[in-house]
């Protein structure tokens, strides 16, 4: 497949497809097309952690801006994604414990098994979004490589979710084909986002302007 997508194009796309899915949960929660195409959306940001931890300068710098902007978006997410409900860490939290365990797997090859179960393990008791899912394809993605062996592990992760967990499972089936976009990434940086964790919270916000300036759609 032709390599024609930089990080930067990655960004935008995965930013894009994100709003898509909030905009069906928020708004139009009956319209399953919605959340189809933001199933994409995940796995595109765990690809740009996966990039990101392998290139930072500094590690530390990174993780500290994920966890602040994860606590900056917790009360908004609460309100506009939850319901109200406050029963759940953002993805950002889910982000952070996976770049914890990305780093640990490079430096100490010994540790990477037991790094990712207990990450994963960390996400389901917190508990994260996409709890210890999120942590696994985040490990998955970390060794990528575009092989039948590969795409079999990826095919069994998400029929064990929806065997353990069914409807969540089905609904997330369709993030299986999401490394098509991994197969068209060059590699390259593209221009740098500064904007794209504060994109995270400040989409949240609009559409919790949104949401009280017309009628939820049922």
């Amino acid at each position: 497949m032709p390599r024609s997508l930089n990080s930067y194009q990655l960004k935008l796309l995965a930013a894009l497809l994100m709003v898509i899915d909030h905009v069906g949960v928020v708004f139009f929660p009956g319209v399953e097309v919605l959340r189809f195409i933001g199933r994409f959306s995940f796995p595109l940001f765990c690809w740009l952690l996966v990039q990101g931890e392998a290139h930072t300068r500094n590690f530390w710098a990174y993780l500290i801006r994920l966890l602040i902007m994860g606590i900056i978006t917790q009360p908004i997410y609460n309100t506009v994604l939850l319901n109200g409900a406050n029963d759940q860490y953002n993805i950002l939290f889910t982000l952070a414990i996976g770049l914890v365990c990305l780093r640990i797997a490079r430096f100490n090859r010994w540790l990477q098994i037991p790094a990712w179960i207990a990450g994963a393990a960390l996400a389901q008791v917190i508990p994260v979004d996409y709890s210890y899912y999120g942590i696994a394809i985040i490990a998955l993605i970390r060794y990528f490589e575009p092989t039948g062996l590969w795409w079999t592990a990826w095919l069994l992760i998400h029929f064990a979710l929806v065997l353990a967990e069914p409807g969540w499972g089905i609904s997330q089936a369709p993030a299986i084909a999401a490394p098509v976009f991994f197969m068209l990434a060059n590699g390259e940086r593209g221009k740098r986002a500064r904007w794209f964790y504060w994109f995270y919270p400040g989409h949240i916000a609009v559409l919790f302007v949104i949401q009280h300036l017309i009628p939820r759609v049922s």
